[in-house]
């Protein structure tokens, strides 16, 4: 079952819309951001809302392997073509066909395995160790990483053709810090979640005073350090233990913030906060300044979802476009539509070379 994308914070509503958009085109996707703010989610959401979700998710981390075991992990290989190869074992390109491939901790990839997953991003065709046959595949590659990439090529770690091979939709999941107004959401939906996962224990739920510590907190595992305390709290029942380890973990930091007699900031308004988000978002598309009976009148769900659409594909065009110096053949190739409706929609969308 599918992880829900939890929060109504701009920056996750802008990531769920995002989703929804992208999730048929087959587009690479490169998913940024810090350990634990719920990169694999992401790649689950985009798999669960595209057509391919009936076929196989097939997650590898490029991190934990060294390297000659992920090429065997990626590619497969043939009965004896190392030792240890008693019998011929498919990769995971071949067994993600037709489905999603996710590579999380892309930045961690050896630089001599770039090179051969270039070419496989770039044909569709791949060897397995001690095979000269040539395997064709039809994956859907999602790619994850907490690097900066863009330091990374500089510093000539990570391959520049790849990361534009694999950056044609990029998502960024800020770090939690960044984005309280989830926290609530989180603690309720992983509540409901653990209590069932442990149902002989009886952790309780979090008051408003201390959600508020909670939401004060800057979380430097994220999501993955906040789901942690949560099942702490199922098992030790006890609040005060649980911050008493955040502030061992982080003294300098968690001390002032979760001291009993600190003053607090105000507890943050959920639905104050969840309407500004709603309002920004509908202000893209429609004229708020306008009276109620006019405002009415231009709100059609209809409309402004066909508006967002052709947004999120002028912006998708406009990147591969650039991305491959405005070579038309090419970025259609990318795009998976023919010349002549590329040529269409960069009418329709006015999008053109610089002068």
């Amino acid at each position: 079952m599918t992880t829900p994308l939890i929060g109504v914070s701009k920056s996750i509503l802008k990531i769920k819309e995002l989703i929804k958009h992208v999730a048929n085109t087959c587009l690479n996707v490169l998913i940024t951001g810090e350990t634990g703010v719920g990169k694999e989610v992401v790649a689950q959401n985009l798999y669960a809302e595209s057509a391919r979700s009936s076929q196989n998710f097939v997650k590898i981390n490029c991190a934990a392997l060294p390297e000659t075991l992920l090429e065997s992990e990626l590619y497969g290989y043939e009965k004896g073509a190392f030792t240890g190869a008693h019998k011929k074992r498919p990769g995971k390109f071949q067994t993600a066909d037709k489905g999603v491939l996710f590579l999380d901790e892309i930045g961690d990839m050896p630089l001599a395995l770039q090179s051969k997953m270039l070419h496989v991003l770039q044909s569709g065709e791949f060897s397995p160790l001690g095979s000269d046959q040539e395997f064709k595949t039809d994956v859907w590659v999602i790619a994850a990483t907490n690097h900066n990439l863009e330091e990374s090529m500089k510093n000539k770690m990570f391959r520049e053709d790849l990361f534009y091979r694999l950056n044609i939709i990029k998502i960024h999941i800020p770090p939690l810090r960044e984005r309280k107004e989830d926290i609530p959401f989180l603690i309720e939906y992983y509540f409901r979640v653990y209590k069932s996962e442990y149902p002989d224990n009886h952790g309780t739920k979090p008051d408003s005073d201390i959600i508020t510590k909670l939401c004060n907190y800057p979380w430097p595992g994220n999501v993955r350090q906040l789901q942690n305390c949560i099942k702490k709290q199922m098992i030790l029942n006890s609040w005060e233990k649980i911050f008493e380890e955040l502030t061992q973990e982080q003294p300098e930091i968690a001390s002032p913030i979760l001291k009993e007699n600190q003053q607090n900031e105000n507890p943050i308004f959920i639905n104050q906060e969840f309407s500004n988000n709603r309002t920004s978002i509908i202000s893209e598309f429609v004229d708020l300044s306008t009276s109620s009976d006019k405002l009415f009148e231009d709100i059609s769900l209809k409309k402004i979802k066909k508006m967002a659409s052709d947004k999120v594909e002028k912006e998708v065009i406009a990147f591969v476009l650039e991305k491959v110096g405005w070579n038309r053949s090419r970025a259609s190739k990318i795009l998976k539509i023919s010349y002549k409706t590329l040529l269409y929609k960069m009418n329709e969308f006015k999008v053109h070379p610089p002068a």
